[in-house]
């Protein structure tokens, strides 16, 4: 089974150029993970439809971390600022695997 990958931002426009990044990295390393990003105020609806595996939520919707991490039974993290600034999908992928307990 695929494991899915989402991102939340505030608006989903700089998480949408990360995933491509994340999916390039996925691909050379011969990995198959369904990558997407969403602004925050679609997450919820994105959770419910998408199930995702785990939730990576840009820099500057870190304030949704608390509460997401109580309502949520999968793992939610906060992506590196540095990572994210630097659009460095192989550090995000392996942050998610991780997290997923994929690596």
């Amino acid at each position: 089974m695929t494991k899915t990958i989402m991102l939340a931002c505030a608006g989903g426009f700089s998480t949408s150029l990360i995933v491509k990044h994340i999916q390039a990295a996925a691909a050379k390393e011969k990995l198959d993970y369904k990558v997407f990003a969403t602004a925050a105020v679609n997450a919820e609806e994105e959770l419910e439809s998408e199930h995702p595996s785990v939730l990576m939520l840009g820099p500057q919707v870190r304030y949704m971390l608390p509460d997401l991490k109580k309502q949520l039974d999968i793992p939610v993290q906060v992506i590196n600022m540095q990572d994210y600034g630097l659009m460095n999908g192989a550090h995000i992928l392996h942050d998610a695997m991780k997290l997923m307990g994929d690596e």
